[in-house]
């Protein structure tokens, strides 16, 4: 990899003090509010939490998407040693689509309606690569079968209207994965797509990290997902990340009560006949947080201490918590 694609020895991406701010009539909305974390090369991070939780907005902030009236009000993003945040739209334009890729939740925010596929993915394959149409193509075709699609050389020549949802879906993966990029940002790409695709597109995932060394932030709400693809995650709850740390220790050992609320919320975790459990309450509104911890209001372990705005800790190994009770030191007093 040459030098100014990839600063030696640096992270491929690298989010400090992160902070997304929506300035609204009724006042300014913390979306994504102090948020850090490190992606290494060829590593997938898992991004949870429920609807709002900031997952989506971090991910549009670290691509340099946010459009008014939200805007980045601190913090910095380094890819590879750059601050995206400091660069001029014109460079960032070299590396959106190119280096960096996002796949949305909605296809149609990838492909345009009026233009045939393969016009779509050559101009993407060529406005970044000195490519002949031919091979430009021929990349087109092969990438979008192995993607799962049926007769590609047929599909390079339909409409986006003439595609099925799920097959539109896996074109705007095929897009994003085109140029082999150092980081996709992937906001629930999979959620229309029925398992059996799901899975071929997740093990394409995992094989474009082990052989490309791209690394991958995986935006969802299904666990399921995380636990088979992603190697770290991190829990978002009202813009912030409560919990963050490897995949088999968050699932197997919760330190949150807001993650031990969603594990618990996995249909699969009950007990066949019991009511299904959930995490009483609703999410705060962000233009109206409480002073203290965020999910005071919903916890079963909130004091007085809560009152207060919870730090990052270590709870264990490798594993933060934004927590004044976390599981270990609960189990401890109740021993």
């Amino acid at each position: 990899m040459s030098a100014d694609r990839h600063t030696a020895g640096a992270p491929t991406l690298e989010v400090r003090n992160l902070r997304t701010h929506f300035h609204t009539r009724a006042g300014v909305l913390p979306a994504v509010d102090d948020v850090s974390f490190t992606l290494e090369r060829g590593k997938i991070l898992g991004l949870v939490g429920e609807s709002g939780s900031g997952k989506s907005v971090t991910g549009f902030s670290i691509m340099g998407l946010v459009d008014a009236p939200g805007r980045i009000a601190g913090g910095e993003v380094l890819f590879q040693g750059r601050d995206l945040t400091k660069l001029a739209p014109r460079e960032l334009r070299k590396l959106q689509g190119n280096r960096i890729a996002m796949i949305f939740q909605d296809p149609m925010m990838t492909l345009n309606p009026v233009l045939r596929v393969d016009a779509q993915m050559i101009e993407t394959v060529r406005a970044h690569n000195k490519m002949s149409a031919a091979q430009a193509r021929a990349l087109s075709r092969d990438t979008l079968g192995m993607m799962g699609i049926p007769s590609p050389e047929e599909r390079l020549l339909a409409y986006p209207h003439q595609l099925s949802g799920g097959m539109r879906q896996r074109v705007a993966i095929a897009i994003a994965m085109l140029h082999r990029p150092d980081l996709i940002i992937a906001d629930e790409p999979t959620t229309a797509l029925d398992v059996t695709i799901q899975a071929q597109i997740l093990s394409e995932v995992q094989k474009l990290a082990q052989q490309h060394g791209t690394s991958l932030i995986w935006i969802t709400h299904d666990l399921s997902v995380v636990a088979g693809l992603a190697d770290d995650v991190a829990v978002m709850y009202a813009g912030r990340i409560v919990e963050h740390g490897t995949v088999d220790d968050v699932l197997d050992r919760p330190q949150h009560p807001y993650t031990v609320g969603l594990i618990d919320s996995l249909p699969s975790n009950n007990r066949r006949g019991q009511r299904l459990r959930q995490i009483p309450g609703m999410t705060p509104n962000l233009l109206n947080l409480p002073a203290g911890c965020a999910f005071a209001a919903r916890c079963s372990r909130a004091t007085a201490a809560c009152g207060q705005q919870p730090g990052i800790t270590q709870a264990l190994p490798e594993h933060k918590v934004r927590c004044f009770h976390p599981t270990i030191q609960t189990n401890e007093v109740m021993a």
